[in-house]
């Protein structure tokens, strides 16, 4: 057992116990750049003997299911779409549950996040002031022009229903530049029309998870969310109602864990988001969930 999680205490064994499906922030829990971790392949296959289920989660909407599955299946992960969901699903399934009858939308998004809502059965509105969409969607686009980006305005001074795939505001790179994010286009779109989107998806809000939770029908406490960083996976955990946990495989020290963690309670300040449970990676939360069954 770690340093960090004394002991197996009754409450946390109780809640361990009550797992039935684990989902997965991908870049830094089960692999990190373009690395696998050596221990993820017998992770998953562990989860899979013991009947638990697991999804790959991830904010960035760039890519399809197809793109993020070749991907993983490059790194020797057998996966299939039921395991991925991604903010461009999130957007495809609060669209149908919020506006089940549009079918035209004006999409800030890559060709190949296009693909997906037109896979999903929607429409792409031209650049054109007569083809009024039902639901504007700003996202992470990476071919945005600046026309598109002004009828991207247009539609948002109009009263459209609008709503963003995630909120980061750039996307980490390695390459001398600024990856500029959804949040950041939302914000000049906000800054020409005074609105902001109605809402935002991705980590850490809770209808990311929600999802996962009703394609599988899990109830929240039957989730455990496991990523390597407080503000996006394990807020969105707490926001949630589902099992954080936290890896220090990625992003997050060991010591700005126990420091969110003092301080939540201390100060009792919904700031502050600390995780059920801190694991050095995925391969001890599996001897965990593995100990408790």
């Amino acid at each position: 057992m770690n340093n960090y999680n004394s002991e197996l205490n009754p409450s946390l064994v109780s809640s361990l116990k009550k797992i039935r499906h684990v989902a997965l922030d991908m870049d830094g829990t089960i692999y990190l750049g373009s690395t696998l971790f050596p221990f993820t392949l017998d992770f998953l296959k562990s989860l899979s003997d013991n009947g638990i289920g697991y999804s790959f989660l991830t904010n960035n909407p760039t890519r399809s299911i197809s793109d993020y599955l070749e991907k993983l299946s490059g790194m020797g992960i057998s996966a299939t779409e039921e395991n991925m969901y991604t903010t461009s699903i999130a957007a495809i399934d609060y669209i149908k549950a919020h506006y089940p009858s549009a079918r035209r939308l004006y999409l800030l998004g890559t060709p190949s996040m296009v693909s997906q809502f037109e896979k999903a059965g929607f429409e792409e509105c031209g650049d054109d002031p007569d083809d009024i969409p039902d639901v504007l969607v700003g996202s992470f686009d990476m071919t945005l022009t600046y026309r598109r980006l002004c009828r991207a305005a247009w539609w948002a001074s109009q009263g459209i229903p609008y709503i963003a795939t995630n909120p980061d505001r750039v996307c980490p790179t390695s390459e001398r530049t600024v990856l500029v994010d959804c949040g950041s286009i939302c914000k000049c779109i906000e800054h020409a029309t005074g609105r902001r989107p109605d809402v935002t998806l991705g980590k850490p809000d809770p209808n990311m998870l929600q999802g996962i939770l009703n394609r599988h029908g899990l109830a929240p406490d039957e989730i455990a969310m496991v990523g390597d960083r407080i503000y996006t996976d394990i807020a969105m955990a707490h926001n949630a109602g589902a099992f954080g946990v936290l890896v220090l495989s990625g992003e997050t020290t060991l010591q700005t864990a126990l420091q969110v963690k003092e301080a939540s309670e201390k100060e009792k300040d919904p700031e502050f988001f600390p995780p059920d449970l801190i694991v050095r990676d995925i391969a001890e939360l599996g001897e965990l969930l593995l100990a408790v069954r």
